[in-house]
């Protein structure tokens, strides 16, 4: 998977620091779901408004994605990331300073960690103009992994709130971010090809293409999926199975990484047997999962292989959509990240606000856990009304480097 001529392809340091940055990034996306239940203890939220809460953090993201994608191909990715990082450092210094003490401070908060999901549009490009179509799915897949970060959220976050406070976890988390940011500073690098910048009119342009409209369903998905269950689970194994919070977010943190440290080998995979071959197998395995999540196991311990099959065919699915991505739009890839990434960001908001809201009404999750099984069986029926046709034109013409 990756040899001698995949690291002589590309520029090391960059690759890293993109991973690095990102998996910091995330971790702190994801941090009022993993610090949800403290949270909602001490402002006396309801199970909607803990939705909302774990959801906006994944809309502001998805939002400014679009923002990403434009400044990385105006700016370039690196200036557009250390912009980024200092909001997110900054505001996070800040809420800790003043402190925290309604509903509002809180989605506050969650705006601007949405900075730190949004830099999915900075670190793929970056990672992305320096290798050449054949090692596409390998190369975003290693800087795509960085979505493990919310691994280390759910690991750690809830023990720390319990002996400090939630509220100091919010400057805690800005020591990781520093470290990410020099490491940033010092070692990522612009590729050299990067391309001229476009007028307002050639960005939206992308959207007179159906295939970016069908690019953004299929990643509204898999990665809406992933980030939604990343944001909801500590919550959901609370109050579903009596989980401690620190329990909760260690199962939470299993379920995570099984679907953020697989998103390499969906990237090759999709090199190997072709993106859309890979992606239309992780859509079945993921709709069957979440419907079986839907029934509400009796067993927490089976409840969680069954999350973590799922969330691994969501992760893989991520690494596969990307595989594809580059091959179709490697002129446009800044603004197609963004555009792909804010569609993937609103399928999480939808999975984490539907998650909250269902348990409010209906006093469980079941609608929805379906109504996401039903969203990845039409992207699989779209993938497959669409593969011939791409098969025969722009795959076609990159069959000799990559599978499509």
């Amino acid at each position: 998977m990756i040899g001698k001529d995949f690291l002589k392809a590309g520029h090391t340091p960059t690759l890293a620091s993109a991973f690095f940055y990102f998996d910091m990034s995330f971790m702190v996306w994801v941090l009022l779901g993993a610090l949800g239940v403290q949270i909602a203890k001490d402002l006396g939220l309801d199970a909607a408004e803990k939705g909302l809460m774990v959801a906006i953090p994944v809309l502001g993201g998805a939002i400014l994605r679009i923002v990403n994608g434009v400044l990385v191909d105006r700016i370039g990715p690196k200036r557009a990331g250390i912009i980024c990082q200092l909001v997110v450092i900054v505001g996070l210094l800040t809420a800790w300073l003043i402190g925290v003490h309604s509903y509002i401070g809180i989605l506050a908060v969650g705006l601007v960690l949405g900075v730190a999901g949004s830099s999915f549009a900075i670190a793929l490009p970056l990672a992305s103009r320096w290798y050449p179509p054949q090692y596409q799915g390998v190369a975003l897949g290693i800087a795509g992994a960085g979505n493990s970060g919310t691994v280390l959220a759910s690991l750690f976050a809830p023990g720390l709130a319990n002996l400090y406070g939630w509220q100091n976890v919010l400057a805690l988390a800005t020591i990781p971010l520093i470290v990410a940011f020099i490491v940033f500073v010092i070692f990522a690098k612009d590729a050299p090809d990067q391309p001229a910048p476009k007028s307002l009119a050639e960005y939206l342009s992308v959207l007179k293409i159906p295939d970016a409209w069908w690019f953004m369903l299929f990643y509204g998905v898999t990665f809406g999926g992933f980030v939604g269950l990343s944001s909801s689970l500590t919550i959901y194994f609370n109050s579903e199975y009596g989980l401690t919070p620190v329990i909760a977010g260690f199962f939470t943190a299993a379920c995570v990484f099984s679907g953020s440290m697989v998103r390499p080998i969906g990237g090759a995979l999709a090199d190997r047997i072709g993106g859309i071959r890979t992606l239309s197998i992780m859509y079945m395995i993921a709709a069957v999962a979440l419907v079986v999540m839907s029934f509400g196991l009796p067993d927490v311990r089976a409840t969680l292989v069954v999350i973590m099959i799922g969330m691994g065919a969501l992760g893989m699915g991520n690494g596969s959509v990307f595989q594809l991505v580059p091959q179709r739009f490697r002129n446009e890839i800044g603004v197609m990240t963004g555009m792909v990434g804010m569609t993937g960001g609103i399928g999480g908001f939808y999975l984490a606000s539907s998650l909250g809201l269902s348990k409010q009404l209906t006093g469980t999750y079941q609608a929805g856990f379906l109504g996401f099984a039903a969203l990845a069986l039409v992207a699989l029926v779209g993938l497959t009304t669409i593969k011939k046709t791409w098969r025969t034109t722009w795959g076609a013409a990159s069959a000799t480097l990559a599978r499509v």
